[in-house]
């Protein structure tokens, strides 16, 4: 599976509805499971954003689309995803430079 971290921030409309943001990431999760990845954990956050989810999927693809959808439907955040490596990922890289 690959790695993902996502920083995201409350849109207007997600920080209005700040409420129901423990329930909106239990949904995303659910959609993540759904696609066949699974989220790691979800961690709100101080500062230039105001969280990171740690998602594992199995391509680039199911992330990508199971993020378009929740953006699309929810409207509560935008995103930042970073593509991550683990050490042994990093090193089987590095040993082919």
């Amino acid at each position: 599976m690959a790695h993902f971290i996502i920083l995201w921030k409350f849109t207007e409309q997600g920080i209005c509805t700040v409420k129901d943001s423990v329930k909106r990431s239990e949904t995303f999760k659910n959609s993540i499971e759904k696609a066949g990845g699974k989220l790691v954990g979800t961690y709100y956050t101080l500062g230039q954003y105001d969280g990171v989810s740690i998602v594992e999927a199995p391509d680039d693809a199911t992330i990508m689309s199971s993020l378009l959808s929740f953006e699309s439907q929810q409207g509560s955040s935008t995103t930042m995803t970073l593509k991550a490596f683990t050490a042994e990922e990093t090193a089987t890289i590095l040993r082919n430079l």
